[in-house]
């Protein structure tokens, strides 16, 4: 991961930094964009590119996210340059949202990312039951 601090001394632009440590520039963008809603307000306007979507529009495709959450998580697009967001001057303001290039290039991984899941999750629900079924009892698992 390539990462670079302004100001850091010993730092040039474009080293790699420590992903373990909670203030490299990498792991933060991580961070942000490894979240579900971000995986989702991504996968949704990806299939609309390059076309934009109205904020209630996105909400309607999401199920399960608050106006609040959706609204964060946009902003977070935005400042990032996943997603360029465009006002109509109305009444109220029409507020629509495309992926901009880079955020067409996010897509790709998190695509990735959800076919692994849905290939391995009969394997990961199979290792749930598993450990819940042999989970010891909480009272006796504890280190005394």
């Amino acid at each position: 991961m390539t990462t670079s601090r302004r100001g850091e001394p010993g730092r040039r632009p474009g080293a790699r930094g420590d992903l373990l440590d909670p203030r490299c520039p990498t792991r933060q963008l991580l961070d942000r964009i490894g979240t579900k809603w971000t995986s989702m307000a991504v996968k949704v306007l990806a299939e609309e590119a390059p076309d934009e979507l109205r904020f209630a529009e996105l909400r309607r495709r999401i199920p399960g996210i608050s106006q609040k959450m959706l609204s964060v998580t946009l902003r977070s697009l935005v400042r990032d340059g996943l997603v360029a967001r465009r006002v109509e001057p109305t009444v109220p303001p029409a507020v629509h949202y495309r992926l901009t290039g880079l955020g067409l290039s996010l897509e790709e991984p998190l695509s990735a990312l959800r076919v692994w899941a849905e290939t391995h999750m009969p394997e990961i629900d199979r290792n749930n039951r598993l450990t819940d079924e042999s989970a010891p009892d909480e009272a006796t698992d504890r280190v005394r």
